[in-house]
């Protein structure tokens, strides 16, 4: 399918997802207005400006979250805005250093965007973390779905990803009612813990986990997650896009399983690997929980088997010389 002429802007561009979505869109004929922080540090854009047809199609430009009006230029001429700029940070000593820019910088983005008239669509990139704390046990026979709204105040504060989960709970609430209030049309996408081969130098918070079980971890966590594959984040985005009838938030989970089965996974796919054998902690497993594809399949897509995920993940790793 082409798309020649048409014009989009991504936000963080240098992004995990966000560089696969550059090259989706790309591949498929769009002009792309793509936000960094700095166009200037090749370190951070150089495996943007090496994708098919960036040379023809791809923009770069700087823009801050913080900065009121910065997105303003940029996302003017665009038919369609992919907002997927947003800290991925845990462990954070002042919430603020995550929140204001999740909050401030969704908001300064939609407001930029209120601006084009005829701007078809704003994508904005959301997270399971705004679906799942909101009183449901995660249990076996509890499914998980678009209609499930995370509550700040329910997110375990113990947690070290706490912050986060509040943060992008906060925006995403913030986002659909300024969507409302000033007519964008807008669909959210929200997707569990990313993993598959990565485009940028550097690895993410999201990948780390599969890089220390490869890595010489001598355990495993006592932890169960929610996994999705990047290349189908990023062509979720397109499809919410491309589609009229698209609407609402859409749930990314190809599967939820416990830590000791993607390592159970990863030892059969590469026999030679040092994986840990023992759990980190000796408590009963963490309970797995469900959460349904049905309205993402409803666009078209169909989810990558965690078992590929996790094979394209280690081999990207490899090439990166990350694994020692």
């Amino acid at each position: 399918m082409s798309e020649a002429g048409k014009v989009v802007c991504v936000t963080g561009a240098s992004g995990y997802i966000a560089s696969w979505l550059v090259k989706l869109l790309l591949q498929r004929g769009y002009t792309v207005k793509a936000t960094v922080r700095d166009p200037n540090d090749l370190n951070k854009v150089n495996h943007l400006l090496a994708l098919d047809g960036a040379t023809e199609r791809l923009h770069l430009f700087k823009a801050n979250l913080l900065d009121d009006g910065s997105f303003d230029s940029v996302v003017e001429g665009c038919e369609g805005v992919f907002h997927t700029a947003s800290p991925v940070i845990f462990n954070v000593t002042d919430p603020k250093e995550v929140i204001d820019p999740a909050l401030k910088g969704t908001l300064n983005v939609l407001r930029s965007c209120a601006k084009v008239s005829f701007m078809k669509r704003v994508v904005i990139t959301s997270s399971m973390a705004t679906v799942l704390f909101n009183g449901k046990p995660l249990l076996p026979d509890v499914i998980f779905d678009e209609t499930c709204f995370s509550v700040p105040d329910l997110v375990d504060k113990s947690k070290p990803w706490c912050h986060y989960a509040v943060a992008k709970t906060l925006a995403e609430e913030t986002a659909w009612k300024f969507a409302k209030e000033n007519g964008i049309d807008m669909v959210s996408i929200n997707p569990g813990l990313v993993m598959g081969p990565l485009l940028q130098p550097t690895v993410n918070l999201s990948v780390e986990p599969i890089l220390n079980l490869t890595n010489g971890a001598e355990t495993f966590k006592n932890v169960s997650s929610r996994w999705v594959d990047v290349r189908d984040v990023a062509y979720a985005h397109i499809l919410t896009l491309e589609n009229p009838s698209a609407t609402g938030r859409y749930c990314l989970v190809e599967r939820v399983i416990h830590q000791s089965e993607v390592v159970k996974i990863l030892h059969e796919l590469f026999p030679a690997l040092k994986l840990p054998d023992r759990c980190a902690d000796d408590k009963p497993f963490d309970p797995i929980h469900q959460v349904s594809k049905k309205k993402a399949e409803s666009l078209g897509l169909k989810f990558t088997p965690i078992e590929v995920s996790l094979k394209d993940t280690v081999i990207s790793l490899k090439d990166k010389n990350v694994l020692t």
